[in-house]
């Protein structure tokens, strides 16, 4: 048996005729960019995420990037993240000129830990960027006390955790900017590169969206307040996106069950689930990360099998060589560094069946015996 880490061939099989007539839909009215297919998706998105505003953008990474510009972090500021995600979460930071401070995770959140957070706050911290990683949602309540105390904003990056939830509360809106990516391999994906952003702010969204349209004032074509980006979400991925957006729901509901099953599966043996949702705080999967210690040979052992996976992520941000110059020395982020050699990523997404789980989960129980 041949399982993928993730089918997007599976999901668009059952819906390709509807999103061909909406890409049609688009191209008969050759309205591209900013046009009635995105003003929908934004009113349907930011309804389903509980957030009063919502613009879509050209990528998850060009919604950080435009949050912070928004935010008006910029040189001789820094913003903290965490350790322990994909480098868009920090790269973001340094594209405004401020400069990334990572703090560690929660050994069982895998989420920014909110003790670390503190103790790297400096008289030059604007702002936190918490990541919602795999889809579990960060510990919100205790980060926005410490951002409150010391008047820093909170930007949640959710680019895998659409339609996650934080004790009943949809995550995005619950700090001052969420953004969001649906990159095609997301549990909500374009047919390339888009993105969102979800606040609750009216002085925000102004503010983004006139930096996501070059800096062009409302209603002036060729009269623009500042130079801004280039960051819109065009017509034909807002049209795709539409399409899936009615069908989230049900396809996160779906990944919910088969985590359960998983962990039905996989209980007793020498690995580590992911964190079990518990008042009101619940997991949409993105990701069904497990840790164990010999990590390498099960992955060997798995791929022997068919059974893709994936290792995410391989190292802390800041051991990045990308960051060489920061001066990273093992042992700086010891929670993170010992979950980057014991994860490893197993198959879930939306049409995987139940009887591929257990088999999954069958050779899994096969490496241990």
């Amino acid at each position: 048996m041949k399982i993928p880490l993730m089918d997007v061939k599976a999901q668009h099989k059952p819906i390709q005729a509807e999103m061909g007539r909406a890409v049609k839909r688009v191209l008969d009215s050759c309205h591209f960019i900013l046009g009635p297919e995105g003003d929908a998706f934004e009113k349907e998105y930011a309804k389903l995420h509980a957030a009063k505003h919502c613009l879509g953008v050209s990528s998850g990474t060009h919604a950080l990037h435009l949050a912070l510009a928004a935010l008006q972090a910029g040189p001789g500021d820094e913003v903290i993240t965490t350790a322990n995600s994909f480098i868009a979460s920090s790269s973001c930071i340094s594209y405004t000129g401020a400069k990334p401070v990572f703090a560690d995770i929660d050994p069982v959140t895998l989420n920014i830990d909110p003790a670390d957070v503190e103790r790297r706050i400096t008289p030059r911290t604007r702002g936190i960027i918490v990541v919602h990683l795999f889809g579990y949602p960060a510990d919100m309540d205790p980060l926005l006390a410490i951002a409150r105390r010391h008047k820093l904003f909170v930007i949640e990056d959710s680019a895998q955790a659409h339609l996650a939830e934080y004790k009943g509360r949809p995550i995005g809106a619950l700090g001052d900017v969420g953004c969001f990516s649906f990159y095609p391999s997301k549990n909500l994906g374009a047919a390339g590169d888009a993105g969102a952003v979800t606040t609750n702010s009216d002085e925000l969204l102004e503010r983004m969206k006139v930096l996501r349209d070059l800096g062009r004032a409302s209603g002036k074509r060729y009269e623009h307040v500042n130079e801004g980006f280039n960051y819109r979400l065009d017509e034909l991925q807002a049209a795709i996106l539409r399409v899936k957006l009615k069908r989230l729901k049900a396809w996160t509901a779906s990944r919910r069950k088969l985590a359960a099953l998983y962990r039905k599966q996989l209980a007793g043996l020498p690995v580590v689930l992911p964190p079990a949702d518990k008042g009101g705080t619940k997991h949409s999967y993105h990701l069904y990360v497990i840790q164990a210690q010999d990590r390498d040979r099960l992955s060997q052992h798995l791929h022997a099998a068919g059974i893709s996976n994936g290792v995410y992520y391989p190292m802390p941000i800041p051991a990045q060589p990308a960051y060489s110059k920061t001066g990273y020395r093992r042992g700086d982020f010891p929670v993170t560094e010992a979950v980057c050699a014991k994860a490893l990523a197993i198959p879930i997404y939306e049409t995987m069946t139940p009887a591929q789980v257990r088999y999954v989960a069958g050779k899994i129980k096969e490496f241990y015996r």
